[in-house]
């Protein structure tokens, strides 16, 4: 789930849309003005992804753009990867791994079929070698063998927030069982004012990584506003330094919090009984009327 949506350059409109039922709501297509193959996903009205299909390394929304930033940093440019990524959406982190380290190795699990057909007709990822199962994340994840992966991307909304079973200490650990040595676990968590909710997943993974960072714009972080906090965990050293400087070069700046910091402000991870779903972001935000 990414940003709010912003308007198009010069008061233009978008070029073309594509509107279809899909299995857990009405998914549209707006054409980007100012791309000629670029495209913004909505899902009953929030904005899930945005694809170039021209250049997949074009990254639209703030939060995949520190995802890329971490992708970047956890692994060599050409590298090739296993990866894991937990929600589809318009496959925009998969195509940007595929094009800047091919012969990787990546499953998109995604639950809603109709939205994988919609995709796979509408944005195409040919060529790419994106293995797209339709299925329920957790029980993916409970599937993939353990140590078998380099990189695994939690970013799944139902709607505007994140399920609760995907929100657990339980799940968490498992994430981490299922990473090889020195592989990375990214998270987009959605929250508000005090990150009460990105707090309970602080401790999540506090639990199941020796290693943690996150990413987050300074007006989410000091309350002012709703938004994406970008977490990520290892059993290796996180390169923190190249984050903070990737972050403060990126045209959507942001800061990065360390290790110490991540487990100060983590509140009490949920077990699989007392999980709750991600909050719901307010009017206005990730293109919610």
């Amino acid at each position: 789930m990414g940003r709010a949506l912003r308007p198009a350059r010069g008061g233009r409109t978008a070029r073309a849309s594509v509107r279809a039922e899909v299995d857990h709501g009405v998914a549209e297509l707006l054409g980007d003005p100012d791309r000629p193959q670029g495209w913004t996903l909505l899902v009953d009205g929030t904005a899930q992804s945005h694809v170039d299909l021209d250049d997949p390394t074009h990254l639209e929304f703030e939060y995949v753009r520190r995802m890329a930033h971490v992708v970047d940093l956890a692994a060599d440019l050409g590298a090739p990867l296993r990866a894991l990524h937990l929600g589809g959406g318009a496959w925009t982190l998969p195509r940007f791994v595929a094009v800047t380290r091919p012969g990787s190795r990546q499953r998109v699990v995604e639950i809603d079929g109709g939205l994988v057909d919609l995709v796979s007709a509408r944005l195409p990822a040919d060529g790419l070698e994106l293995d797209v199962v339709v299925g329920d994340a957790r029980a993916a994840l409970a599937r993939a063998p353990a140590a078998s992966v380099d990189l695994l991307v939690l970013d799944v909304f139902a709607g505007a927030r994140t399920p609760a079973h995907l929100t657990s200490a339980e799940f968490v650990a498992d994430a981490a069982r299922v990473l090889a040595p020195g592989g990375t676990y990214v998270a987009n968590i959605a929250d508000g004012a005090g990150l009460a909710f990105a707090r309970t997943q602080f401790a999540a993974a506090a639990a199941a990584f020796a290693h943690l960072a996150a990413l987050v714009a300074p007006a989410v972080l000091d309350g002012r506003r709703f938004g994406n906090v970008v977490l990520v965990g290892s059993d290796r050293e996180l390169p923190v330094d190249g984050l903070v400087r990737a972050a403060a070069a990126d045209p959507f700046p942001a800061r990065v919090l360390d290790d110490a910091r991540i487990r100060a402000m983590a509140g009490t991870a949920a077990s699989d009984r007392a999980a709750v779903p991600s909050p719901m972001p307010p009017s206005g935000f990730f293109g919610r009327p």
